[in-house]
């Protein structure tokens, strides 16, 4: 009976690994069922099993003193209620990424997840094209979004098209870098398709900061690869983009006078930045509290220009000003050190790989997380309930790769 209940679990916590990824492109509601589901299967199981619950991983210092210092900061909080669910969110976070860490099976498993995140950024980005073609993506009948007074922008199922932007454009980043630098013959004319799909979808957001996440993620990889041919091509198209924009596009860069500044972050983003830095200068050590940044915005907003009007409760769009807000330079600190012991770890998994397979999804991993951090710079994606897991699911997929290190 004992065994029986162990391979149910067992069963459960390794499809839920799979299935994840390829669930944010259809809903929320799926998704965190299937993350419940994960913790309960993963629970119970250690207990049956009279197990301790997690094992250590190289980054479970920062993170600890990245808890120690949310936990810190609710003494300035002006919402006790919203600082503790913030809290909850990190050891949320946290199950993710250890649950992974332990229960990634074999390279069979490794495969299907990959599917899977195949096969959900290209769903999301078929619904995108749907979308703009026919006016309704046809999972959830969301409307493009609609910016410059005509440039349509896709959201596929989520609900805002910087949001999708964030999940393709480190999604992305997967599917066109298996498909250039590692299927071959056969294989590649099928995953041929599925890039062209992949990149149709985050062009048709629309999204800067995805887009540009992309590129150096795909520069990246290109680097580590040393393929001329395909770094050629990529320097091509940066210096060609310009100029085949939309129309309204180009108008509008005309009214910023070409400023690259204004281009990448637009008016509003930069207000944001000043407010952002204001409340961090009046709270430099510990911040404003764990998850109130939008709480505490208005009070530290300083004179705007007329065509940079920001509201009174607002995100940071930028995940390093928005967690310095919250829990300080100290609590940013500790998250730079968790991405410098993640991207140490990765680079050391790397060459320890063998296999040509697991040492290519490796490196990939690597560039899917640099996309989601460049993105970073002009979106809060750690603070976008819809995605924020994409990060966390990837950090624990990449160091749970260390049990290959001796594959051959």
């Amino acid at each position: 009976m004992k065994d029986r209940l162990i391979k149910t679990f067992n069963f459960a916590i390794y499809w839920s690994l799979v299935l994840i990824p390829f669930s944010i492109a259809i809903a929320p509601a799926f998704t965190n069922s299937l993350i419940v589901f994960l913790f309960l299967d993963f629970f119970v199981k250690k207990l049956v099993k009279k197990e301790k619950f997690f094992v250590r991983t190289p980054i479970d210092l920062p993170f600890f003193a990245l808890v120690v210092v949310s936990i810190i900061s609710i003494l300035n909080s002006v919402d006790y209620a919203s600082s503790v669910r913030g809290i909850f969110k990190l050891v949320y976070y946290a199950f993710i990424y250890l649950i992974f860490f332990e229960e990634l099976r074999d390279k069979l498993h490794v495969k299907r997840i990959i599917l899977a995140m195949i096969l959900g950024a290209s769903l999301a980005s078929f619904d995108a094209l749907w979308q703009i073609i026919f006016g309704k993506d046809f999972i959830r009948g969301n409307a493009p979004m609609v910016y410059l007074y005509t440039l349509k922008r896709a959201t596929a199922a989520f609900n805002h098209t910087n949001v999708l932007g964030v999940y393709l454009s480190a999604l992305s980043s997967l599917v066109v870098g298996l498909t250039l630098f590692h299927f071959k013959g056969r294989n590649k004319i099928i995953m041929f398709p599925f890039s062209v799909l992949t990149i149709t979808g985050l062009v048709l957001t629309y999204s800067r900061g995805a887009a540009l996440a992309f590129f150096l993620s795909l520069l990246l990889i290109t680097i580590c690869r040393r393929d001329k041919l395909i770094l050629s091509l990529l320097l091509i198209i940066f210096l060609v983009s310009p100029f085949i924009l939309p129309q309204s596009i180009k108008n509008w860069t005309k009214t910023i006078s070409y400023n690259p500044v204004r281009f990448l972050f637009d008016g509003a983003r930069i207000s944001i930045y000043k407010n952002a830095l204001n409340m961090i200068k009046h709270h430099p050590l510990i911040g404003v509290g764990v998850n109130t940044f939008s709480e505490n915005y208005a009070k530290y907003k300083i004179v705007e220009p007329a065509y940079a009007q920001t509201g009174d409760s607002m995100y940071a769009h930028n995940i390093y000003l928005h967690i310095a807000g919250e829990i300080g330079l100290l609590g940013l600190g500790a998250f730079i050190w968790l991405i410098f012991r993640l991207f140490k770890e990765g680079i050391r998994i790397h060459k320890n790989i063998q296999d040509g397979y697991l040492k290519i999804v490796s490196l990939i991993l690597i560039a899917c997380l640099s996309a989601f951090l460049v993105n970073g710079l002009t979106e809060t994606s750690l603070y976008y309930a819809r995605v924020s897991m994409i990060f966390w699911y990837i950090a624990g997929f990449l160091l749970a790769l260390k049990k290959f290190g001796d594959a051959s």
